[in-house]
């Protein structure tokens, strides 16, 4: 392993740096090929810095999370009552067909258009799908294999950036009884993907 050394203290306080200005969430990779390119530091190393510095914040306003696509420094949750105030605009309120399309996607991915359709019983409205695309929460990551080719939708590291999750691993469990209803209406032989 070439380049400088630097101490247990120096690597925790040089990761913390890096981490703080960055503007979006930055992965072990990313700083080992950037900040840390030059220093010689194992990945064992990196992760017990980062641990120590998690440590470090459990006890302070803002916490060092990892998310989807790296680590970041976000706002202790308890405090978001009084934090909110800073921002004048409110978060946006997504309607009911948005968030069931978002959820179908995050749960049964990769999932058509159709399958979705099927399992909410009502047209899925290109506007919802043009949303949660240009939000980066969802991409097409296929084709399925059946006439017309439907895309199949999957969520992104924006996804799970946004809801602070660093898998799909962490969302919260569906109870078994609406999991059953699913997979029913996803295996029901009357309904099939529509033709283009």
């Amino acid at each position: 392993m070439k380049g400088r050394r630097v101490s247990d203290e120096q690597l925790q306080e040089l990761l913390e740096a890096a981490i703080f200005v960055a503007d979006k969430p930055v992965s072990k990779q990313f700083l080992k090929e950037t900040v840390l390119h030059d220093i010689a530091v194992s990945p064992a190393r990196i992760n017990s810095a980062l641990a120590a510095l998690e440590q470090h914040y459990q006890t302070r306003g803002i916490r060092l999370v990892e998310v989807g696509s790296g680590y970041r420094f976000q706002a202790c949750p308890s405090l978001s009552p009084w934090l909110s105030r800073l921002w004048q605009e409110r978060a946006p309120k997504f309607s009911r067909a948005t968030l069931e399309t978002l959820a179908l996607i995050a749960y049964r991915q990769p999932i058509t258009r159709g399958e979705i359709e099927q399992v909410r019983g009502v047209t899925v409205s290109s506007h919802i799908i043009k949303s949660l695309l240009e939000r980066d929460w969802v991409k097409i990551v296929g084709y399925k294999e059946v006439p017309g080719k439907p895309a199949l939708y999957a969520t992104t590291k924006q996804f799970l950036d946004y809801f602070s999750l660093t898998g799909l691993e962490e969302l919260p469990k569906l109870p078994d009884q609406q999991l059953d209803k699913i997979e029913q209406l996803l295996q029901d032989p009357s309904v099939r993907e529509p033709s283009p």
